[in-house]
């Protein structure tokens, strides 16, 4: 997902890095150009954000269905490792309804998938989110981008996959990674994590400065 301001500053930079490993690749916009961009005639603005997404899956499902059996929908600020990504994918079945994602727990009974890490659906999971506004079970009832997804995807059961790692870490990350070090101690714990469905098993547990300023990090595991 993109928009015609962000082409230069952000958007190149995905199809000059991680998008090339994917096996294809749609730059969804507000506006056709010739970098190229797929035109959705849904305005730019966050209010229009879940437009753009119903949109987005809709021209896929009509155009590109038999081409892919997992369909990843990333903003323009998000970088995906696609090897580790087909590695987590792959235990799972397209042909079943899935959808993979930073999971988040409240809102929604089974949770949703945090747009701002982005969200993985199957082959079977994209049909049913179609079918879903075709029959009028799913409907625009908010500008929640993630979340409303979320809604329909548990109204056309739609389950999530779990995402994490064998250590059962996270693998999905919504934030850069200094929104999740502890500054200062004690500290509330941040709305994101309140959100989480799964409880985190990885904290940083020291932050010391060097006589040469640098921050040395060390990490360890709760598990």
């Amino acid at each position: 997902m993109t928009g015609p301001k962000n082409l230069e500053s952000r958007t190149k930079h995905i199809r000059e890095t991680w998008a090339k490993r994917c096996d294809a690749v749609l730059y969804m916009s507000s506006v056709k150009t010739d970098f190229p961009t797929v035109e959705l005639n849904v305005s730019e603005g966050r209010d229009n954000l879940y437009w753009k997404t119903i949109r987005a899956f809709q021209y896929i499902h009509e155009h590109h269905f038999d081409k892919a059996d997992w369909f990843l929908k990333a903003d323009d600020d998000t970088f995906v490792v696609i090897e580790n990504l087909r590695y987590a994918l792959s235990k799972y079945d397209p042909e079943k309804p899935l959808y993979m994602g930073r999971r988040f727990a409240p809102f929604i009974t089974q949770g949703y998938m945090s747009g701002g890490a982005g969200y993985v659906l199957s082959k079977e999971a994209l049909r049913r989110f179609i079918k879903g506004f075709d029959s009028g079970e799913c409907t625009h009832f908010s500008t929640i981008e993630d979340m409303a997804l979320g809604k329909c995807m548990e109204t056309m059961k739609v389950e999530p996959a779990d995402s994490r790692d064998v250590k059962g870490r996270q693998t999905f990350h919504p934030y850069p990674p200094d929104h999740y070090l502890v500054r200062q101690f004690p500290r509330p714990r941040p709305w994101f994590l309140l959100y989480e469905h799964y409880t985190p098993v990885e904290v940083c547990t020291a932050m010391k400065k060097k006589p040469n300023k640098n921050l040395d990090l060390n990490w360890s595991q709760e598990i």
